[in-house]
């Protein structure tokens, strides 16, 4: 069949390079198409230019083209309904609906929905205006959980240590520093523990474990610096035991899963879970709608099974004749090379020469790049996901860097130690 990635980051690149082993694409007239795709998806897909808000421009791609799967990568045009659109004109689409995809598009809809479910999150309160949201502040302790309730570029959240910085930051968010996202505002409790990501597959009905990872959100070394779209990530999480895998399964994803259809908004797509492993057992931070970024390209490095069939069953309310996800023993690492500036202004048109990166077994996606004269340069803030195996993350940690030093980039940067905290846990066995 014929498919289309929606997306240019280097989650889709992941997602593009995985979908083209598919065995359905192995047929000489099928075609993988991504809009817009970048230089690095366009080695496995015919890159094609498409405004994904038009949702008419997009049917009739889908229409010309036959396609048989639709793949959104970004989580907006979910939240925009695009799913919807396309389902409604009979095209098999992975990705929820607009209703669903509400449980990334609002933080407060996924909070009413968990005290709804019984399901373990922080205590919260939403708030639709600065008066309403410092009075709020009285019912907490800092530090204080402050969210702007919609899509922020996973920049909307901020971890305020004194009641004079929450206010600040209040004032600020209602001020529009997240713009219509910020409207309203969740605050929570503080959670202590180690946060960890669960990704699950569901067709509304089935669910299947897909993997796990941890990530790196801040920008510098050490976990300093402000908070980051990630800098780097790794799967599988160790700390998610075999006991707290099944836990979040059972008192987290399911009842999540249930609610949805019981409240006439079935989910269908990868539900992937921001937790916290606290000592009161895992507690749900929040959705995304999509894979994450860069969680995405280690989860792909390790799957063994078929990408595209397990979208397709997803899409087409099949996925309990799917067998469990295979994946590597291996672990994955990725490193977030990014522009000097990230996460503020980057420093956008710096070339960039690949080099010998890929020579000994490293991959590597491109996130923000693109091809000037045919000088591949960065594009955007995050530009590339160096990303290794190893039997270990030690051992994955280590291939990754040298991959990343065989690269020649002068306007970009890197944290030097992803993956710090499960490489501590393996040194001392």
């Amino acid at each position: 069949m014929n498919i289309l990635l929606l997306g240019s980051g280097g989650r889709e690149h992941a997602l593009a390079w995985k979908l083209a082993q598919s065995r359905l694409l192995a047929g000489a007239k099928d075609k993988l198409y991504a809009a817009p795709g970048n230089p690095g998806i366009a080695d496995h897909a015919e890159c094609v230019t498409l405004d994904v808000t038009d949702h008419a421009a997009v049917i009739a791609f889908c229409d010309a083209h036959r396609i048989g799967l639709v793949v959104v990568g970004p989580e907006a045009p979910l939240v925009d309904g695009l799913a919807d659109s396309l389902r409604g004109e009979g095209f098999a689409v992975f990705g929820p609906s607009q209703a669903a995809a509400q449980l990334e598009g609002s933080k407060g809809f996924t909070k009413d929905l968990c005290q709804r479910a019984g399901i373990p999150t922080a205590g919260y309160v939403r708030t639709a205006s600065l008066d309403q949201a410092l009075r709020a502040l009285d019912t907490f302790a800092a530090p204080y959980v402050l969210k702007a309730d919609g899509l922020a570029a996973g920049k909307g959240v901020v971890i305020a240590a004194s009641r004079a910085e929450a206010e600040a930051a209040l004032a600020e968010m209602f001020g529009g520093q997240f713009g219509a996202a910020g409207a309203e505002v969740v605050i929570e409790e503080f959670m202590e523990g180690e946060e960890a990501s669960f990704f699950a597959l569901t067709d509304g009905a089935s669910v299947l474990s897909f993997g796990t990872a941890q990530d790196h959100k801040r920008v510098g070394d050490g976990d300093t610096g402000p908070n980051t779209g990630g800098m780097g990530a790794y799967s599988p999480a160790r700390v998610l035991t075999p006991a707290l895998h099944r836990e979040v399964l059972d008192r987290i994803i399911m009842p999540t899963v249930r609610a949805m259809a019981d409240e006439g908004h079935p989910y269908s797509g990868v539900l992937f879970a921001g937790l916290m492993l606290t000592a009161n057992g895992p507690k749900l931070i929040e959705y995304n709608c999509r894979f994450g970024d860069p969680e995405c390209q280690v989860l792909m490095m390790r799957l063994e099974s078929d990408l595209g069939e397990l979208l397709y069953a997803c899409a087409t309310s099949a996925l309990a004749s799917q067998p469990p996800v295979r994946r590597s023993r291996q672990a994955a690492l990725t490193v977030v090379m990014a522009a000097n500036g990230y996460p503020g202004t980057p420093e956008k048109g710096g070339a960039i020469d690949l080099g010998a990166a890929e020579e000994h077994g490293a991959k590597v996606f491109h996130a923000g790049t693109a091809l000037t004269d045919g000088q591949l340069v960065a594009s955007g803030g995050r530009v590339l996901n160096v990303t290794a195996l190893g039997d270990n993350v030690t051992e994955a940690q280590a291939a990754a860097y040298a991959a990343v030093d065989a690269i020649a980039f002068p306007s970009g940067f890197c944290r030097r130690d992803i993956g710090w905290r499960e490489v501590a846990r393996e040194s001392h066995g």
